[in-house]
């Protein structure tokens, strides 16, 4: 009788096991362990230098890790099996210089490109840029200059150009950063409808951690290593944050000099 081998499915779009990186000697994120699944919209949060975007790079296989693993869909970053598959947003994909001339649609276009259809047309090109001009709710602006757009509406483009290329699982690293309140509520209501109605996945760097406290349904904070890691309800006050930092108060209740010194 011929045996069957049924292969389990993939859980976790990503999963990153026991990752170090350091960059010029020095240890940037040690011992990281996390695991996503699809549809989760998760938030990562930390101080300057903690290790945010290294952690994002690293597992984009950008950056080489000294040790651990990390798996995206079942496979290695930079694996062929994921092209189309991830959507990288960086701080600076929204600040085009000046001079450049390009209209949403030509810029979302950019994001359908790849090496099977660099020199000739798709016949699906034109309904995924369409459908993802319509996603971020860009239609009425999409023949206009991209210099002539709010910061907003910036982040929206380069959010679709990644959305073009059917990206299920989309890293940005803090696109909220010089929005005006609107334009921010607006986004984060957009990465959750994605989620949530497109099935999409989002992993997204901030320094707003209440805006993040109250769209993203996990945070993870990391500083060098992983602090936290739970529903956002559940993210730690300013009090417990500050201990899981191990900063110590330097004034006591009544507004007198802590001496830790006389601490045993």
């Amino acid at each position: 009788m011929q045996s069957i081998t049924i292969t389990a499915p993939v859980t976790h779009v990503l999963d990153v096991q026991n990752l170090s990186v350091s960059r010029s000697g020095k240890v940037i994120i040690r011992d990281i362990n996390l695991s996503i699944k699809k549809g989760e919209f998760v938030g990562l949060v930390g101080p300057n230098g903690s290790g945010k975007t290294t952690l994002i790079l690293a597992t984009l296989g950008i950056l080489k890790a000294q040790s651990g693993h990390v798996s995206i869909y079942g496979h290695q970053p930079m694996s062929r099996g994921l092209n189309g598959k991830i959507g990288w947003v960086s701080q600076a994909a929204a600040n085009l210089p000046k001079e450049i001339r390009l209209t949403v649609r030509e810029l979302v276009r950019l994001g359908t490109l790849n090496s099977h259809n660099l020199f000739w047309r798709v016949r699906s090109e034109k309904e995924s840029i369409d459908k993802a001009i319509k996603m971020v709710g860009l239609e009425d602006v999409q023949h206009t200059d991209i210099a002539r757009l709010s910061g907003g509406q910036r982040q929206r483009a380069v959010i679709a150009r990644a959305l073009a290329s059917n990206a299920d699982f989309i890293l940005l690293d803090e696109p909220l950063v010089g929005i005006d309140r609107d334009s921010r509520n607006s986004l984060l209501k957009l990465l959750d409808l994605l989620c949530h109605n497109e099935g999409k996945t989002i992993f997204m760097i901030s320094h707003d951690l209440t805006a993040i406290r109250q769209t993203a349904h996990r945070m993870i904070y990391l500083e060098e290593s992983i602090r936290f890691d739970g529903p956002s309800e559940d993210f730690p006050d300013l009090d417990k944050l500050a201990d899981l930092r191990g900063i110590e108060p330097v004034h006591n209740s009544d507004g007198t000099h802590h001496d830790h010194s006389k601490e045993e």
